[in-house]
């Protein structure tokens, strides 16, 4: 088991639990974790290669989960939603479909559900990540990743013109 990737897990929900009052540099903090998320994630997937689930997590807790989407929604506001490559920028705004809230919740759920049974079983919790990654919350990792890192463009274009 890798310990980076247990420290960025951990380190990961305790953001998302915190939701800063300060905006600006809480996502910042997400924005520097998720790179090394990914790549724990990826050290990981090597280790697990031969692991099988033998546990089926426990289901997400759906109210509990809708709870903590709308809040990073409304805490993200207007850096929430983004264009995925498959959008028609003729739309507008209402055809946008990607949302950094959805992204930042899957992430947090699947790592949870991992966490659940990490001290009784640790191997099971590896698999559980890996096989989620693999089939589920690794594409909202690239997404978050990408659509962190235009804000982060666009913000230091604003502040050198």
């Amino acid at each position: 088991m890798s310990p980076e990737f247990i420290a960025n897990a951990r380190r990961y929900c305790e953001l998302i639990e915190s939701r800063a009052t300060s905006q600006g540099l809480w996502l910042v903090r997400i924005s520097e974790l998720l790179p090394r998320l990914h790549a724990s994630i990826s050290a990981l997937l090597v280790q697990c290669r031969e692991a099988t689930l033998t546990v089926l997590p426990e289901p997400v807790d759906l109210d509990a989960r809708f709870e903590l989407f709308s809040q990073l929604r409304a805490s993200l506001a207007d850096r929430d939603a983004y264009w995925l490559e498959f959008d028609t920028f003729g739309e507008g705004m209402a055809a946008m479909t990607g949302s950094l809230a959805d992204d930042l919740t899957d992430i947090y759920c699947e790592l949870k559900q991992g966490f659940q049974i990490f001290e009784s079983d640790p191997g099971q919790a590896a698999a559980i990540w890996a096989f989620g990654y693999e089939q589920h919350w690794g594409q909202h990792l690239v997404d978050a990743e990408r659509h962190l890192a235009m804000l982060e463009a666009q913000s230091r274009l604003r502040l050198s013109v």
